[in-house]
């Protein structure tokens, strides 16, 4: 937890930094690399940029992108400024990373045919299986998933790389078996009624934490998620959203702002539920450090 220590100080400090951001050039300019059209990451750097906007702040550009780990790749070339990203996926980077906040949990959600025979995913043995688009998170945990499950990717599933949309279409076409999905719930993509249903991942969680860290959490997706729906148990990740090292404090300090004060404004439909835009959690961060700037923020609203 932040500290009292300095409270006047820093509240000065983050106040300037924000209200600075009226002043000629504003708070600069801010490119977020997101995700798929249609997925969470893209619908909420939308509506951040939406509550810039309208706050007449920092000003955010979205990046659309295949997903968290093309992301953190971005990040690392200088091609964006800020980035979505799956706390697996930045635990297995490696780069030295700062943070903005911790912003929402991620649903692994593995979906097949309504008259599919897979109901486990040890029953994925010999199927064809999407993973998600190359460079999204998906694509790195859809393989972990697998083998938590005692599966051995390429040699006995026969794994595949699409965006979501396509992914859709070819689990209701049958020219895949199955399709994994990391984002919010509902994902509009799947809420198709008798066509598919969705794969209880929760017995997973506990080996998958066992072998790859404490990441994963088990979280459950309710039978109203999705229309004519069961309930079931997933797995759960965290979510980022990191800044580059060498972004502004003004800047770092302007998008923080808009986590803690219009955090109302950046729900998109997909994640209700499933958020941590309140101060207390964004801060928690875990092994990635805050950035500078944002620390002033959160000392700020802490007190």
């Amino acid at each position: 937890m932040l500290r009292r220590r300095g409270f006047l100080a820093a509240a000065g400090v983050a106040a300037l930094a924000v209200a600075g951001c009226g002043s000629e050039g504003g708070a600069g300019r801010a490119r977020v690399a997101s995700g798929e059209v249609g997925g969470f990451y893209h619908a909420f750097a939308e509506k951040l940029a939406a509550s810039a906007a309208q706050a007449g702040t920092v000003r955010i550009e979205v990046v659309t992108t295949a997903g968290s780990q093309d992301n953190l790749t971005m990040l690392a070339r200088g091609e964006v400024d800020a980035a979505l990203t799956l706390a697996d996926s930045v635990a297995r980077s490696g780069e030295p990373l700062v943070a903005l906040g911790r912003v929402y949990e991620n649903y692994l959600q593995m979906a097949v045919r309504n008259d599919s025979r897979i109901h486990t995913v040890g029953d994925l043995r010999g199927a064809r299986v999407n993973l998600g688009a190359e460079g999204s998170g998906a694509a790195l945990t859809g393989n972990r998933i697998l083998s938590a499950a005692g599966l051995r990717p390429d040699e006995e599933v026969t794994v595949a790389h699409r965006p979501l949309r396509d992914s859709v279409a070819e689990v209701i076409a049958g020219t895949a078996d199955a399709l994994l999905w990391a984002g919010g719930v509902p994902t509009a993509l799947f809420e198709v009624p008798n066509r598919m249903r969705l794969i209880d991942l929760g017995e997973l969680a506990t080996p998958m934490r066992e072998l790859f860290g404490p990441v994963y959490d088990r979280v459950e997706i309710p039978a109203a998620a999705y229309p004519g729906a069961t309930g079931v148990h997933t797995i759960g990740v965290t979510n980022l959203l990191l800044a580059a090292r060498d972004m502004p404090n003004r800047t770092a300090a302007a998008i923080v702002d808009l986590l803690v004060n219009r955090a109302e404004s950046l729900v998109p439909t997909e994640a209700a539920g499933a958020q941590f835009l309140d101060g207390r959690s964004l801060i928690n961060t875990g092994a990635v450090p805050l950035h500078p700037g944002a620390v002033e923020v959160y000392r700020a609203w802490h007190g």
